[in-house]
């Protein structure tokens, strides 16, 4: 029986840390541990790990990030497999058992992930994701056409000897770690997927900008990594003008003209075909302003 440890890296989530864990330690395939990391919480953390006993590992650190404190759980890790949980994100009892039958059906695989749905925290289901790729995908990652592999870690598993083959995780790139190093395993392997909603991944927070600004440097860096690591020039003019025309739809959702205009134009300098896409903005404008206007005030 292959054996998987389960690395749960948190940050002052002691608010959902106990769905997280109570989701790993419910899975019909068994994982030979979980393994969670503090990265430096300041909240009620450390009360909710104590309430688990030896039934979990915890390793606390300072605060270094997510990339920082996955790297940590990896080197402690005890398993053939390793599966990432983010500690506000919720399993589905069977997602280990499915991702590890992919693997024994082909071991040439270098990571399997899985449908996934959005949530928030008022409980309904937001969205589902349900068209991820297998096989050779590397290079569709680039040019950001579709959904390939999962925006978000907690929906991967992969064999403990991949994350020391292709280096681990990037501590410089939250929240585009998970993307920068499935990228790298896409490179060397092929991927597997399990078409079924697996993973439940909580939608919250807030400063919305902010994140998009974290997202942009993150990106353009694993952008940079990508093409320096492949000599790939035919994709390279189609990948940044597909970044930023995502970058532009971020900033554009969050109502800041000023970056939206900035990235429109780099993506139409690197990429003149997706004119088309931002020609429609003008009707997406007056459907908002119709949808302000039919919404009745608080």
């Amino acid at each position: 029986m292959k054996t998987i440890s389960v690395i749960i890296p948190t940050y002052n989530y002691a608010r959902y840390l106990r769905e997280a864990i109570d989701s790993a330690l419910a899975q019909t395939y068994a994982p030979l541990e979980v393994i969670v990391i503090d990265d430096g919480s300041t909240d009620e953390t450390p009360l909710v790990l104590a309430e688990y006993g030896n039934r979990i590992r915890t390793i606390r650190q300072n605060n270094a990030g997510v990339g920082a404190a996955r790297t940590s759980g990896i080197a402690a890790a005890r398993g053939e497999y390793i599966a990432l949980l983010d500690s506000d994100d919720i399993w589905l009892p069977r997602k280990l058992e499915l991702q590890i039958a992919r693997f024994e059906a082909d071991p040439s695989l270098g990571l399997v992930h899985c449908g996934s749905e959005a949530f928030d925290d008022a409980g309904p289901t937001l969205s589902m994701s349900l068209d991820g790729m297998e096989g050779r995908v590397a290079d569709e990652m680039l040019r950001f056409e579709r959904e390939v592999l999962p925006a978000n870690g907690s929906s991967i598993l992969f064999p403990t000897r991949i994350a020391e083959e292709v280096g681990g995780f990037d501590a410089r790139l939250p929240p585009s770690d998970d993307w920068d190093f499935c990228y790298r395993v896409a490179v060397r392997h092929p991927i597997g997927y399990v078409r079924e909603v697996l993973v439940r991944y909580r939608q919250h927070g807030s400063g919305l900008h902010l994140n998009i600004a974290k997202m942009e440097n993150a990106m353009l860096i694993s952008l940079a990594k990508a093409f320096e690591s492949r000599n790939v020039p035919s994709l390279r003019r189609q990948a940044y003008g597909r970044l930023h025309r995502v970058l532009a739809g971020c900033y554009f959702q969050a109502h800041q003209p000023l970056p939206f205009v900035r990235h429109m134009m780099k993506s139409l300098r690197y990429d003149v075909r997706n004119f088309a896409y931002f020609a429609a903005y003008p009707w997406r404008l007056l459907s908002r302003a119709r949808r302000r206007r039919a919404t009745p005030a608080a």
